[in-house]
């Protein structure tokens, strides 16, 4: 999915939307949060939150790519029957 967004092959998600996926991990192994982990509770919610939202995230961008995908290789399967 990431080599066809950056090759143009899949215009169903942007290159900004990828970018944001891709901030989502840095924050995520970043040893630097917003909130701090040492607040118990809260630190690590934050931390959850966009977790969460890029699992969701991805596993939506993902489905409708593989949907793209079917799609791509169904009409090239009915082009080359003719």
């Amino acid at each position: 999915m990431i080599g066809s967004v950056m090759r143009g092959q899949y215009a169903g998600l942007g290159k900004g939307k990828l970018a944001m996926f891709a901030l989502g991990v840095v924050y995520l192994v970043s040893p630097i949060d917003v909130v701090p982990d040492f607040l118990a509770i809260i630190g690590v919610a934050d931390d959850f939150g966009v977790f969460l939202w890029l699992m969701a995230s991805l596993l939506g961008e993902s489905g409708r790519y593989v949907e793209h995908e079917r799609r791509v290789i169904q009409g090239g399967l009915a082009g080359q029957e003719s």
